[in-house]
């Protein structure tokens, strides 16, 4: 149970599938002012909710994520008490016991007895997804194929023209010293299109650039990189890029504000030997693929069945 976006729903779908194939997707919706106001602060009515399943169809496990699946998760469990097992992901904002289990990334720091860490997001990308990713352009047989992939700006980087321009600048050094690569742009829903416009007037001619206007080729991108780079600003497609097991560069975007949750992130990734600064090259190294929905769904599961 989710919001309806779509970085919740997958990181929901992830831990799911792993837990039992049978499951199903529900979007909650609440009432003003509950729509708008942390958990914790007004009571819970079943009047509140959007859906009728508050009164029927009662899951025996409840996997929720983000603020608003918050109340559903709280109203169910003190309705059926030991019938269901409440399942949050990501920091409640309350306290963790109104939940059986909480799974928070490490950088959250979040702390207590039923709380699951992860490293990074969870999501429900697989090695089995990227390997079935459908073709969707050509590519030369003669170049190591390098994705580049935009986030955007957010409450804590700044990602403009300047930023761009120095990515831009990084690359054509790169292929001065040796002609032997061909870059994918691959934007995410957080890209500015004038940011996409920037690139596809420099290199549309000599790389591929996705605009936004057809297929979205994050999947098969992934699937025929050697080389990965992201901007640093998105935790969630850098934890999905881990599932590949190849070199995860990050090209670290300025701070509007400094965010210790962002850099703790990316001084555990680097620690880990997954991520590396996108400075003035590329090469190869090598870590075990990262799939954390499988993990802690099996930490998940055995505690569940005891």
């Amino acid at each position: 149970m989710t919001d309806g976006s779509q970085g919740m729903i997958s990181q929901v779908k992830g831990l799911a599938e792993h837990i039992d194939s049978n499951f199903q997707e529900k979007i909650i919706k609440l009432k003003w002012p509950w729509s708008i106001l942390q958990p914790g602060i007004l009571p819970i009515y079943k009047n509140i909710f959007n859906i009728d399943f508050i009164e029927r169809d009662l899951p025996k496990i409840l996997i929720t994520c983000g603020r608003k699946s918050v109340y559903a998760s709280i109203y169910l469990k003190k309705k059926l008490k030991d019938k269901i097992t409440t399942i949050h992901i990501q920091d409640p904002k309350i306290n963790t016991n109104k939940f059986d289990y909480v799974v928070s990334p490490n950088h959250d720091k979040l702390k207590g007895d039923n709380v699951i860490t992860s490293f990074g997001a969870i999501h429900n990308l697989t090695e089995e997804i990227i390997s079935n990713s459908q073709k969707i352009f050509e590519i030369p047989n003669n170049k190591k194929i390098v994705t580049i992939i935009l986030g955007g700006e957010n409450n804590h980087y700044k990602l403009t023209n300047i930023e761009i321009n120095k990515l831009i600048s990084l690359i054509e050094k790169l292929n001065n010293l040796e002609e032997k690569y061909y870059f994918l742009f691959v934007s995410s829903r957080r890209t500015d299109l004038k940011l996409i416009d920037i690139l596809k007037n420099k290199f549309t001619k000599k790389y591929y650039v996705w605009d936004k206007s057809s297929i979205n080729p994050y999947k098969y991108s992934l699937k025929i990189s050697d080389y990965i780079i992201l901007t640093s600003d998105s935790t969630s497609m850098i934890s999905e890029a881990t599932i590949t097991g190849k070199p995860i560069f990050i090209f670290h975007l300025p701070f509007k504000r400094k965010s210790l949750r962002f850099e703790s992130f990316h001084k555990e990734f680097q620690q880990k030997g997954i991520t590396r600064p996108f400075e003035d090259r590329l090469y190869s190294w090598s870590y075990e693929p990262l799939n954390e929905a499988k993990r802690i769904a099996g930490i998940l599961n055995t505690k569940i069945l005891k």
